[in-house]
């Protein structure tokens, strides 16, 4: 019986995910470290696919959901802070000249995008913007039914659009990105320096993202106003999108989504308010992504299947 494998490469683990032909749930999914004593390679990823291919099964194709921009014609990723030692490295055509078969590679927010639309929160859209909200702001758009790469093929990069020009510095080293304030990140930086400066809040020192969401939900209203603050912007963010691309569906995943209103309703009011016409909200949904983690081990597996065009 024939395979197709989907993995997740991220910077702290990597999963391969086994789905039998016609089938859309996973009949196995295993997962490693993607770095062990400060090293990790190509070797590990290939084992890794070796570990969860059935014995005695065909594998028919691959899909890979890697970080960081890559050339998803070459199959190469360009630049991965989490993955420098995969930089440049033909992986694509590295692994299928290992198993044999065909391999596809995608950006992982892109591939975030794809899941959720082919299989999750936004089946049976046409126009889709997908938005990962974590340690940063990913993003992945979907137009009449093509996922939009643009030209070389790393485009909608939509957590480093300039929200806020003298705004704080963000990962990339620009300042005032979506993802500089937005993100997890962002908001534990925010309240850090709040903190920092005096502010009384039951919080100290230099609380995480999940830290600041559980004070927030006990009424702490320096927790609640940085998340009022990241929706803000996000919400800003997100009517800009509206009026570019005139999606049907807005989904939001990633671990800053999971907070539920807390985030979701300053982004609401702020999209509201923020757009030309009101025409752009008319049969509009904006929501919380539906597959979690597995959004781009789907993605891959949409890939790796030729069920996806680009753009």
């Amino acid at each position: 019986m024939s395979i197709t494998i989907a993995m997740d490469i991220g910077g702290t683990h990597m999963r391969a995910a086994v789905f039998h032909e016609n089938e859309n749930q996973p009949s196995d999914i295993k997962r490693i470290r993607t770095y062990v004593d400060g090293k990790t390679s190509v070797d590990r990823l290939i084992n890794l696919i070796e570990d969860v291919t059935p014995q005695g099964e065909t594998i028919q194709a691959i899909g890979i959901a890697v970080p960081g921009p890559m050339d998803p014609k070459k199959g190469v990723i360009l630049a991965a802070p989490n993955l420098k030692e995969w930089t440049g490295i033909p992986l694509q055509a590295t692994i299928e000249t290992h198993f044999g078969v065909r391999t596809r590679l995608g950006n992982d927010a892109n591939m975030a995008a794809v899941g959720e639309w082919r299989y999750g929160a936004g089946q049976g859209h046409h126009h889709v913007i997908y938005l990962t909200i974590s340690t940063g702001v990913g993003g992945g758009v979907i137009c009449h039914d093509q996922l939009l790469l643009g030209e070389q093929g790393i485009g909608a990069e939509l957590g480093h659009v300039t929200i806020l020009s003298d705004g704080p510095m963000c990962s990339c080293g620009q300042r005032g990105h979506i993802e500089a304030i937005s993100s997890g990140t962002g908001i534990a930086n925010y309240v850090a320096e709040q903190l920092q400066a005096g502010r009384a809040s039951s919080l100290t020192g230099k609380p995480d993202a999940k830290a600041i969401s559980h004070a927030a939900k006990q009424g702490d209203a320096l927790a609640i106003e940085a998340f009022n603050r990241a929706g803000y912007y996000l919400g800003l963010g997100i009517a800009n999108y509206l009026m570019i691309f005139n999606p049907s569906i807005v989904i939001l995943g990633g671990g800053v989504s999971e907070t539920g209103d807390l985030i979701m309703n300053p982004i609401r009011e702020t999209v509201e308010k923020s757009v030309l016409s009101k025409h752009f909200l008319q049969n509009l949904t904006i929501t919380r992504a539906a597959l979690g983690d597995n959004a781009g081990l789907y993605g891959a597996l949409a890939l790796a299947r030729d069920s996806v065009t680009f753009a």
